[in-house]
């Protein structure tokens, strides 16, 4: 049985469903209240399984799509210890994407569907990849600022109530991490080198901040799916929420290191939150409908990959289709 993809259906509010019944979803609600997990054979509304297919597979291809702004370094990193720690990241970042695009299985969802709707450019990513890396110090930067971001907010996912998808994030969370401390030891160091270093670093934070922030999401008012993730318990958090964590986190590191964010409204409260300025939201809605940054480049290299990749699919069908054909005689 298949299930809506998130490229099939919009919205619903009301979480309620055709042939639901409030019984069914009190039921449902109080589990999740207990702190219960839910199993991919449990009963579960539509509106649950077609949130958590929409955001497991858009965070898998953020991962596979995530790949590439880095993976354009390997060849030019400075050393031989720099390349293979590059290369073992973005291996670690495939792995993360198919983690995730088991777990979307697990919730009826194909492979192959979720796939086309990424080449298709029906289905969304984090728009932040769509950034294009200038220097090497932004492989440094997205380590510390981007990795930092998404911790922040998969260490929250880690607690979700769908158990396939928590279990995962605690894996991935683990790796994750190794990333975000290498970033920062790249860009510390860079901070505290030569003149050129130093300044490479600063122009690359001056780039990265605020995509960086953005990622976390818009703000709680205009995000259209927070109310039902949060009801059903797969998201935890608020985005403000989560922005304020990281915020308080990578303000005092960065300042540390002797670098300038680029917010001139930067500015600790009375209770010792560092609060930001406004944040440009144009641009953010630019990159995500592909109106600005590398949309198109980055489609057009995971279609190639994908069309590359088409011989090593057709075998390992032959040899199943084999092996299955031998088991029967």
């Amino acid at each position: 049985m298949t299930h809506p993809t998130p490229a099939q259906t919009g919205p619903n509010p009301s979480g309620m469903g055709p042939g639901e019944t409030p019984e069914q979803h009190a039921h449902f609600e109080a589990r999740i209240a207990r702190g219960e997990k839910i199993e991919a054979g449990d009963w579960m509304p539509a509106e649950y399984r077609r949130q958590l297919i929409r955001m497991i597979s858009q965070h898998a291809h953020s991962e596979v799509v995530g790949m590439l702004p880095e993976g354009e370094w390997i060849t030019r990193a400075p050393s031989l210890k720099r390349k293979t720690i590059l290369m073992a990241k973005v291996q670690d970042e495939a792995g993360h994407g198919q983690y995730l695009y088991h777990a979307a299985e697990t919730l009826g969802a194909t492979r192959e569907d979720m796939l086309q709707a990424l080449l298709s450019g029906k289905a969304k990513y984090s728009s932040i990849f769509n950034y294009p890396t200038y220097t090497w110090a932004d492989v440094g930067m997205i380590g510390w600022l981007v990795d930092g971001a998404a911790i922040k907010n998969q260490t929250m996912l880690a607690g979700c109530s769908y158990g396939p998808y928590s279990r995962a994030m605690v894996r991935i969370c683990s790796e994750e991490t190794f990333h975000h401390k290498q970033g920062k030891e790249m860009i510390v160091a860079y901070a505290q080198g030569t003149p050129e270093q130093r300044a490479m670093a600063q122009e690359s934070l001056n780039r990265w901040w605020w995509p960086a922030m953005m990622m976390l999401g818009p703000h709680d008012a205009d995000s259209p799916n927070s109310g039902v993730l949060t009801k059903w318990g797969i998201k935890l958090k608020s985005n403000d929420e989560v922005r304020q964590e990281f915020i308080n986190e990578h303000v005092p590191e960065l300042l540390e290191a002797g670098l300038t964010i680029p917010d001139p409204d930067l500015h600790q409260d009375e209770h010792g939150n560092w609060r930001h300025g406004p944040i440009h939201w144009d641009e953010f809605w630019a990159v995500i409908r592909g109106e600005q940054g590398l949309n198109r480049e980055r489609l057009g290299a995971r279609q190639h990959a994908h069309d590359d990749g088409a011989w090593v699919r057709d075998a390992l069908q032959a040899y199943t289709d084999r092996q299955r054909a031998v088991a029967a005689d």
